[in-house]
């Protein structure tokens, strides 16, 4: 899976758009976060300004599951 199927397929499953960032960047409030920098990609969760729980990855598809995986459990909690 890569960055552009992860968000069709969050969007598919109607989680909510404010729960996560792809490949945005910066510090949106109170949302996952899955970027691309020069050493590879990172997923963390952005709150009050500051990344939290930071996990870098060196592949894509790795560093999708993870995040896609941390947004479904998320999800399910807020449900």
């Amino acid at each position: 899976m890569n960055a552009v199927d992860l968000e069709e397929k969050l969007k598919g499953m109607g989680i909510a758009s404010d729960l996560y960032s792809i490949l945005k960047g910066g510090f949106p409030n109170e949302a996952f976060c899955l970027v691309k920098d020069e050493s590879g990609w990172e997923v963390y969760y952005s709150e009050r300004g500051h990344k939290r729980g930071i996990k870098r990855f060196a592949q894509e598809a790795d560093a999708c599951e993870y995040f896609y995986e941390k947004v479904i459990k998320y999800g399910e909690l807020e449900l």
